[in-house]
């Protein structure tokens, strides 16, 4: 599928270089650089050449594309410990509405991404039920 992109979608004017960005790495789907607001040294952003505001719009070969991207940053920047982070939707925390995946350090426990996981014991009936109705 063809690239894709949006006049005022502040990601694809990086991509057509309209945006100065700190460029780290592009393929033919993919284009990866330093966020300008990291939460640690090291935090990057693999964007999607392809607009779509939720990971479920985005053509699957730019998905297959964006893991090995994010992978090779990992391994660039000598991360040991790492997030990566993808959001669908403001309520869900996402601030750009482009697809993107966070590639985050975490050095130790004060930089990087901190998670709140409010976990609740799950009701088996209802993932029985769940289960049934979900079929891929």
């Amino acid at each position: 599928m063809a690239t894709k992109l949006a006049a005022e979608c502040i990601f694809c004017k990086i991509i057509k270089g309209e945006i100065p960005s700190f460029k780290i790495h592009e393929t033919a789907h993919s284009f990866a650089f330093f966020d300008i607001g990291p939460l640690s040294e090291g935090h990057a952003l693999v964007i999607p050449k392809h607009h779509a505001e939720k990971m479920h719009e985005l053509p699957d070969e730019f998905l297959a594309d964006a893991m090995p991207v994010a992978k090779k940053i990992a391994l660039a920047i000598g991360a040991d410990n790492y997030n990566i982070l993808q959001n669908n939707g403001r309520l869900a925390h996402q601030e750009v509405p482009h697809v993107h995946f966070h590639v985050i350090p975490k050095p130790n426990e004060e930089e990087g991404l901190t998670i709140g996981w409010p976990a609740k014991k799950a009701d088996f009936d209802k993932l029985k039920e769940l289960v049934s109705k979900v079929k891929i």
